[in-house]
């Protein structure tokens, strides 16, 4: 998979920017987000598991992680983002979105969360046994009134990125 970082640069993702990270689990890619958008942004952090948000918390707490200020954790759900209208300037999702059982809802609170023009970038992994082809990606997205903006990877690994 690509690494975290080239994720968040293919994502659209400069300083000072807000984001969400849809399904942050323990926070395995949400430090890297966080450093990238630097201390004037904000990263979401949404789970819907408390357990996984409690990892998160504790990996910021880590020493190597005392930097990272600017994560705002949250639990709650695909269905009920608890953000306002257009208030994102991205939202990520790794290897998550076929996790959740109504696509077509769980996307349709991402669009309603993105400010115009705002960027979803969406990842997958060929080691997740949930891995949709990319046109599969693409076709959901597309139906939740995104637009494809650009495409990266391969077979293997792919994010792509969709413009509200």
């Amino acid at each position: 998979m690509q690494p975290p970082q080239k994720i968040v640069e293919r994502s659209g993702i400069k300083e000072a920017m807000t984001v969400m990270e849809l399904g942050c689990g323990p926070g395995t890619y949400t430090i890297d987000i966080a450093r990238a958008v630097g201390d004037r942004g904000r990263v979401y952090a949404v789970d819907i598991q408390k357990a996984m948000i409690d990892k998160l918390e504790k990996k910021l707490k880590r020493s190597e992680n005392r930097d990272v200020r600017n994560v705002i954790p949250k639990v709650a759900n695909a269905y009920e983002l608890p953000l306002p209208e257009d208030c994102l300037d991205s939202a990520v999702m790794i290897c998550v979105l076929q996790e959740i059982p109504d696509r077509q809802r769980a996307l349709g609170e991402v669009y309603r969360v993105l400010r115009p023009h705002g960027v979803l970038a969406v990842s997958e992994w060929a080691v997740d046994p949930d891995y949709p082809l990319r046109r599969t990606t693409k076709r959901i997205c597309e139906q939740a009134g995104f637009r494809p903006k650009e495409s990266r990877g391969n077979l293997f690994h792919y994010t792509l990125q969709f413009e509200k």
